[in-house]
């Protein structure tokens, strides 16, 4: 019995060594044929066919993600339309059921298609495909404190004490 679990750790160990050293030649047969004239057209960087402006290291706007993967959730929900089709589209079934298995994945197609309706009804509604955010609605608070008083706090400039000072200050190096 171990006989037969090395030979299958074997037989996989060699199809691991075959994959690595098949994508090796590959590489370095591409290496060896393509000519290498490298010009400043070459050399720059790709952006969707666009110049690239500024720093790369700026930050994305997370609605971006959001739409993204919205997207992504309805697309692979549509995916299951097309085996759905060719399954409960077959003439043989809905004959030999007198058409009861046609009417069947119909109002069951349409219960599926209702949740995802449901759905983007949802994101639309709670904002997430609006490119733009509305301005948060800031709640207004019932405190017995005046509003004057937390303007004041808030200006207020805070210093440091001679303890968070001293921990603060950069020490010199030591020679």
């Amino acid at each position: 019995m171990a006989e037969t679990y090395a030979s299958d750790f074997g037989t996989i160990l060699l199809f691991l060594i075959g994959g690595a050293i098949f994508v090796m030649i590959g590489l370095l047969t591409s290496k060896m044929i393509r000519p290498q004239r490298p010009n400043p057209e070459k050399l720059s960087t790709y952006e969707s066919g666009e110049e690239p402006i500024g720093n790369a290291w700026i930050q994305f706007n997370p609605r971006f993600y959001v739409v993204a993967l919205i997207f992504i959730i309805f697309d692979v929900e549509l995916a299951f339309l097309f085996p759905w089709a060719t399954v409960f589209g077959r003439r043989e079934l809905i004959d030999a059921t007198d058409g009861v298995w046609g009417w069947f994945s119909l109002i069951e197609m349409f219960i599926f298609i209702g949740i995802l309706v449901l759905g983007l009804a949802y994101a639309w509604a709670k904002g997430h495909l609006d490119w733009i955010k509305p301005e948060p609605v800031i709640p207004r608070s019932r405190s017995k404190i005046p509003m004057d008083m937390y303007q004041r706090v808030n200006e207020r400039q805070y210093r440091p004490g001679k303890s968070a000072r001293k921990t603060l200050e950069p020490k010199a190096p030591e020679l």
